[in-house]
């Protein structure tokens, strides 16, 4: 069957919205204007898509066709805003009806280098002409050049001092796996008897949605609809020191823990408390796992973010993802050569982990991400964003109640629910996301531009306005009545 009928109609639908949209807008102006007797739904329809740069699609869209016309055959996995996107460059988006968004979420820190990338672009058409896959029965030059990249600049970076090779899969979630499963073996060596088998995580952690991630992950929104959960994993308090010696025992195998919670609300764990973590599991021969998926890769600052503790407070395996790709599925997890020493071959494999495509592609981007320049321009990013925050604060002093996180990924703690804060942002054409309880979270392309950064907090400022300050009627200086917040 031909996809040519359906690329040519979808592909014209799309070079006409623009025009369409335009030609809406105008119309919509003139209504507003000109009638008062419109029935009041179709007149606040009407309004709000004149005054608003980005108006959600509504019923009677393109967009809303398209999305009504396809979800039918997909499984009801995911709730999402009406927008549809279809094109992306740099820090921007845009969606089937043509308009333009700024994007604070980088696909959730995954497109670190923005959306669609130039070299990335080219890498993905010269190694799909040379060799996307062959399976991991054989060696290809690229699984192995990333490898070694991954552990030098990991030692460059002054983390993880005894990184020393590298397992290559497809998402976080396999990363995640396989740590997993690497502690659980070296528990087994440890003590042979299978008594050393139990995973340690925390409370307000995100690993994934396989199985043993999923155990690992206490959230019972997630875990419940698949219970019984993988036994032998245990929950603790995130920076409780004084809970680690009673959490952490003798039959721990694995403890398992993000540097800064992405998901939980990032949330950011002190330096005392992973010191006292990584002395208890020397003290009991755990193993101890650092899940850099999401704040990973100069998201901190730096390229890990653990790269700021002293060396004995580093790991002895890491994983990664997210930013590894850019948008391309891809993981690692990153051990010591002690922690690979007890892995045997046929212990753990995967059919697409590795493929030269992937590999090629995250080891441009490893390259890109390490450049010392563009950390520090991070750093100076965080800075700009947070004199943001100080004035939004300033603003709404009971909305706002803390700022966490590093670098370019940051929790904007609120005092209510941040759903129509997002809704409003993306109707003014910046999106947010969530994480927590009542937080917004920014996690920007690394490669966002102070002025970028500029417009989308004042379209944030815009939003909490809309949001938190009652409008009021007030004469405009045409004789008209217009809407101003109070």
């Amino acid at each position: 069957m031909s996809l040519r009928p359906c690329g040519k109609r979808i592909g014209a639908m799309l070079r006409q919205q623009c025009a369409v949209h335009q030609a809406k807008r105008r119309c919509y102006a003139f209504a507003a204007t000109a009638s008062s007797s419109l029935p009041a739904d179709f007149k606040n329809a009407i309004e709000k898509e004149a005054a608003l740069p980005t108006p959600d699609p509504p019923s009677d869209s393109q967009t809303a066709r398209l999305v009504s016309s396809q979800t039918p055959f997909m499984v009801p996995t995911y709730v999402r805003p009406p927008p549809m996107f279809h094109k992306g460059e740099g820090c921007y988006l845009w969606d089937v009806e043509n308009r333009q968004y700024l994007d604070f979420t980088a696909g959730i820190a995954v497109n670190a280098l923005g959306h669609c990338d130039p070299g990335m672009s080219q890498i993905l058409y010269q190694q799909s002409q040379t060799l996307v896959h062959c399976s991991n029965l054989y060696y290809n030059p690229w699984v192995g050049s990333l490898s070694q990249l991954l552990v030098e600049k990991t030692r460059e970076s002054g983390a993880m001092k005894d990184a020393g090779k590298v397992f290559v899969c497809n998402s976080g979630s396999e990363a995640n796996e396989a740590a997993i499963k690497f502690a659980r073996k070296c528990g087994k060596v440890a003590q042979p008897d299978g008594r050393k088998d139990e995973i340690v995580s925390f409370h307000g952690s995100f690993h994934g949605r396989t199985m043993g991630a999923l155990s690992a992950t206490p959230n019972p929104k997630y875990q419940k609809p698949f219970s019984p959960m993988v036994p032998g994993f245990k929950y603790g308090k995130y920076n409780d020191i004084e809970n680690i010696n009673t959490i952490v025992t003798d039959d721990t195998c694995g403890v398992i823990i993000e540097p800064i919670q992405g998901e939980g609300g990032v949330n950011v764990a002190t330096q005392e408390f992973l010191l006292a973590l990584r002395k208890r599991s020397n003290e009991v021969g755990a193993v101890l796992i650092y899940d850099e998926i999401q704040c990973g890769l100069s998201r901190t600052g730096g390229l890990w973010a653990h790269g700021n503790l002293p060396p004995e407070a580093h790991p002895d395996i890491m994983t990664t993802a997210k930013a590894l790709g850019n948008g391309f599925p891809i993981g690692a997890t990153l051990v010591t050569d002690e922690v690979s020493s007890k892995i045997a071959t046929g212990d753990h494999g995967t059919t697409f982990g590795g493929n030269p495509l992937a590999c090629r592609l995250a080891h441009y981007i490893v390259s890109r991400l390490s450049d010392p320049e563009l950390q520090k321009e991070v750093l100076q990013k965080e800075t700009l964003f947070r004199k943001h925050f100080v004035r939004l604060h300033e603003l709404f002093p009971d909305v706002m109640q803390e700022v966490r996180g590093r670098g370019l990924i940051l929790g904007l703690q609120l005092s209510s629910d941040p759903t129509p804060i997002i809704t409003a942002a993306r109707e003014r054409g910046l999106l947010v996301i969530t994480c927590g309880t009542n937080t917004l979270r920014f996690v920007p392309p690394l490669i966002v531009t102070e002025d970028e950064i500029n417009k989308g907090m004042g379209i944030l400022e815009e939003a909490m306005n809309a949001v938190f300050r009652e409008p009021e009627r007030v004469q405009g200086t045409d004789g008209q009545q217009e809407m101003r917040a109070s």
